[in-house]
């Protein structure tokens, strides 16, 4: 998939995208935070995040885990992230494939309360095929998450769980993305499924632009 041209997400009128003069179809209701203000969109404090919890730059993905993009993307993201060592990466489930993505989505979200977010991402996004429930179960065992506890967890916060889904899917559609992958870097908007050297360049891309601020 061709990279889109990046185009700038944070308006420099709009101070830290309180974006809700452009977008007034995600202003937030009763009081509840705007679900797209910067601090909601890369620091949700719902998601754990990977890589460099302090680092420079922020990337926000939004994925489905049954994407063939985004399980195509996925090696070259985290050696990205690795190699780097200053880069937050927040991985946003979006799930639009289907019944078996927010099966799997739900379960890796609840994961997070054994503290093996990240081994339950990896398991899931690693898999090459149709998912099913057994499927799942059966990649989260084998990456070593305790499926029983994760159900358990999951019950316990369902309802947190599916307000982050719908925060993430309300986040997404209101950001004009029409599919998954698709990318916040620093802050410019990404459609599409980067190669290693499309990431690279937009890493730097968003670096400099921090920089001129």
């Amino acid at each position: 998939m061709m990279m889109t041209r990046l185009t700038s997400l944070f308006a420099a009128a709009l101070s830290l995208m309180a974006a809700t003069a452009l977008l007034p179809q995600v202003r937030a209701q009763n009081d509840s935070p705007n679900p797209l203000s910067e601090n909601s969109v890369l620091r949700d404090r719902n998601i754990p995040v990977l890589g460099n919890e302090n680092g420079d730059i922020t990337i926000v993905e939004y994925f489905d885990y049954q994407c063939p993009y985004c399980r195509k993307v996925n090696p070259d993201l985290a050696k990205i992230v690795h190699d780097d060592g200053h880069i937050r990466l927040v991985l946003k489930d979006w799930p639009i494939f289907g019944d078996a993505s927010v099966y799997a989505s739900r379960l890796a979200l609840a994961s997070k309360y054994q503290n093996k977010f990240a081994e339950a991402h990896e398991a899931l996004i690693s898999l090459r095929e149709k998912l099913s429930e057994e499927k799942i179960d059966n990649a989260l065992v084998t990456a070593g998450i305790d499926l029983e506890r994760a159900k358990s967890d999951l019950t316990a916060n369902q309802d947190e769980i599916d307000t982050l889904l719908a925060r993430n899917h309300e986040q997404a559609m209101a950001l004009g993305f029409q599919g998954t992958p698709a990318f916040i870097i620093g802050h410019f908007r990404v459609p599409g499924a980067p190669t290693a050297a499309a990431f690279k360049q937009a890493i730097a891309d968003a670096r400099a632009a921090a920089h001129r601020k």
